[in-house]
């Protein structure tokens, strides 16, 4: 089902709360809804506004937002070992997150508190605390304003990198995601080799999937202020990927450099700050 508004406020739907406006606003369910916006060519200018965090509007927007609402979360196999889940794209991240915490499934607990949907994870790859939401994503379905038709695409076809994915890139403009499927374990498997994170969990009483979910949440609650009382993006940054030769001539310099390893084993990523 298809809602439009005309010369709408943008101030609730961006984390920075800038007063700008659009001239319309489309919210949507489906597939079939996109196509019907895009059966005769569909609008001139468009865009895809989903939780409204990675974006900075600097004036207002004489074109089409496009904002998925649908918000189901379905198992669709679960074996005892792990769990195949498609996820709407207009579910909030942070409530997929406890969802999976609350019924004991790991893989996605270092994600926590990251703002935005779930059809958005995948364009930017999302991550923090060692984990990316490639880790988990195995697949994305999409509809391409193009064709008019709906496709899926493996996780390798996605081509994820560090903060990359195929939506930034080749499908930018072509294609808007309308779900995820993502692979969650029963089988513990904690990560707290990043920051205080470690430190944060013990304090908690140990590596239980709920510890880690609270600690990380109080890590990047103290880090950040809350958008609703300060605008702002969240945490938006890129740390440096060097060879693992620069890395180590650092090293000799400044041994309590933060390092961490990078996708390439050739590399190391470096703390940004």
């Amino acid at each position: 089902m298809i809602r439009e508004y005309t010369d709408i406020d943008l101030t609730p739907r961006n984390s920075f709360r800038v007063r700008q406006r659009a001239a319309r606003l489309v919210e949507f369910d489906t597939a079939d809804d996109l196509r019907s916006l895009f059966a005769d060519g569909g609008p001139a200018r468009w865009t895809v506004l989903s939780g409204g965090n990675n974006i900075l509007f600097t004036r207002d927007y004489d074109g089409v937002l496009l904002t998925p609402v649908a918000c189901g979360i379905e198992t669709l196999d679960d074996d005892g070992c792990t769990a195949l889940v498609r996820v709407d794209a207009g579910v909030e991240w942070d409530d997929l997150v406890e969802w999976a915490v609350a019924r004991g499934l790991w893989g996605i607990e270092n994600l926590s508190l990251i703002p935005g949907k779930a059809g958005a994870a995948p364009v930017q790859n999302i991550g923090a605390y060692g984990c990316e939401a490639k880790d988990a994503i195995e697949r994305v379905h999409l509809f391409r304003t193009d064709t008019l038709r709906e496709e899926t695409l493996e996780a390798a076809a996605c081509r994820f990198g560090y903060r990359e994915s195929i939506f930034k890139h080749e499908l930018r403009g072509r294609a808007v995601i309308t779900a995820i499927e993502i692979r969650l374990s029963h089988t513990a498997a904690p990560k707290l080799g990043y920051g205080d994170v470690e430190r944060e969990v013990a304090a908690r009483g140990g590596a239980t999937l709920r510890n880690i979910r609270e600690a990380i949440t109080a890590i990047r609650r103290a880090k950040l202020p809350d958008p609703a009382e300060r605008g702002n993006a969240g945490s938006f940054f890129k740390n440096p990927v060097v060879d693992r030769s620069v890395a180590d001539a650092l090293s000799d310099s400044w041994p309590d450099m933060p390092r961490y390893p990078a996708a390439d084993p050739s590399k190391v990523k470096l703390a940004a700050g």
